[in-house]
């Protein structure tokens, strides 16, 4: 699964917060750099770091994940062969379900 965290959005909501990047990564306890990593599509958040996000831009969770590319939604292929869209699709849910171990582990430790 590819990655593609939209920065514009992340972004606009801190922007409607009065808040910035700075502010994010204080409270998700990331350096400025990691965060940056984040939002250049270097890594993928932390479970735990999508939570804070969510928190800190009184967000949806599903939507800090979809726009952090996590959990990126592709419309199907009208030519492609459905042997990769299966592949594809237990990419996607295997993405998940380390997200969810991940979110639960956070979970256990707080």
């Amino acid at each position: 699964m590819s990655l593609f965290f939209d920065a514009d959005w992340f972004d606009a909501k801190l922007t409607e917060r009065g808040l910035d990047r700075t502010s994010l990564a204080v409270a998700a306890g990331m350096e400025r750099a990691e965060l940056h990593r984040v939002f250049t599509n270097e890594r993928a958040p932390t479970a735990e770091e999508l939570s804070v996000f969510a928190t800190v831009l009184s967000a949806d969770l599903v939507m800090v994940t979809l726009k952090s590319g996590v959990a990126s939604r592709e419309p199907p292929s009208a030519t492609g062969d459905s042997g990769d869209r299966l592949s594809d699709i237990e990419a996607r849910l295997d993405a998940i379900d380390t997200w969810l171990a991940e979110f639960e582990t956070g979970k256990k430790r707080a």
